[in-house]
């Protein structure tokens, strides 16, 4: 039998709505969005309720995500699905970190509203946006890339899908490029250039922060997106790798063809949207994808009707 991994998506996944059923229909999962409340005041409502202004500003967006991904992760324990392996795009990776067991979930949201706040800082800095690059391999974006200045491949989502940060000043003849080549070219509602050098300066600020973290031997291996490796022990190479992916390329699909070839053959979405269900379609259609909220309207559905259920992949 194959083995059982969760990712959890980042920033961009965002919505207003996002981890309402969990709320409503999982007593464990309304108690993390609790005690998320009780540290970072009102995010539960700015999920929730919005305004979409608000929540799609990264100091904000980032907490929201985190607790909408902790509250999916308690619904899972709730139905009892246990993996044995873990990964996370850009934000997420720092959700399993605490699903890992290598950060409690205090110390993580700490670190994940030291993350955003900062982030948005080095964003202010250079006027930078992001543009998803789809129906061209990967070679002619990079190639693409190098005709402009500060122009940066940096996340590797699927076949065909690869985002690029740039100056703002050069996206439309950037978009128009990309439109000669015969992609399609598609602005992001992001407010910096992410996972790039243009978050340098963001890693800078979070150099000292990063130490008032207490790191863990973790229980389940995580896979660092930057690397597409699992995680190390020594927390001072930890602290390397989470500082590593800010402003360094997301390379997801090198991260899930290596689970994959590790053995991993379910994968269970644990957050806001299906973006990272989506890309997996695209990079290995043998393996088999779910969303949380479905795992866990499935189960209420059978512990309603009296029956048994159980997680069978």
């Amino acid at each position: 039998m194959g083995k059982i991994a969760l990712i959890f998506p980042g920033q961009g996944s965002q919505f207003i709505g996002m981890g309402k059923p969990l709320y409503e229909l999982c007593p464990p999962s309304r108690a993390i969005f609790d005690q998320v409340d009780t540290i970072h005041h009102g995010t539960s409502a700015l999920c929730f309720e919005g305004p979409t202004e608000d929540l799609n500003q990264t100091h904000n967006t980032q907490p929201c995500i985190f607790a909408v991904e902790l509250a999916a992760l308690a619904a899972l324990k709730c139905v009892g699905v246990q993996a044995q392996g873990i990964a996370g795009f850009s934000l997420g990776e720092v959700t399993g970190l605490v699903a890992s067991g290598v950060l409690t979930m205090e110390d993580g949201l700490k670190f994940v509203e030291k993350r955003g706040k900062a982030m948005e800082e080095a964003a202010k800095m250079t006027p930078a946006s992001m543009v998803a690059v789809l129906k061209l391999d990967n070679a002619k974006v990079e190639a693409l890339c190098k005709e402009f200045n500060q122009c940066y491949p940096v996340n590797y989502n699927c076949p065909g899908q690869l985002v690029v940060a740039l100056l703002k000043e050069n996206q439309e003849l950037f978009l128009n490029r990309v439109k000669e080549l015969g992609g399609r070219g598609i602005p992001l509602s992001l407010s910096g250039g992410f996972h790039s050098p243009f978050m340098t300066y963001a890693t800078k600020l979070l150099e000292k922060k990063i130490y008032e973290l207490t790191f863990a031997q973790g229980t389940i291996p995580l896979y660092s997106n930057a690397y597409a490796k699992p995680y190390p022990e020594s927390p001072v190479d930890i602290r390397s790798y989470i500082l590593h992916q800010i402003n360094h390329p997301v390379l997801w699909e090198q991260t899930m063809r290596n689970m994959i070839e590790d053995g991993f053959t379910t994968f269970i979405e644990c957050g806001p949207g299906k973006t990272l269900g989506g890309f997996m379609k695209k990079i290995d259609k043998t393996v088999t994808c779910y969303h949380v909220e479905t795992l866990l309207t499935d189960y209420l559905d059978a512990k309603n009707a009296g029956k048994e259920w159980s997680f069978v992949c």
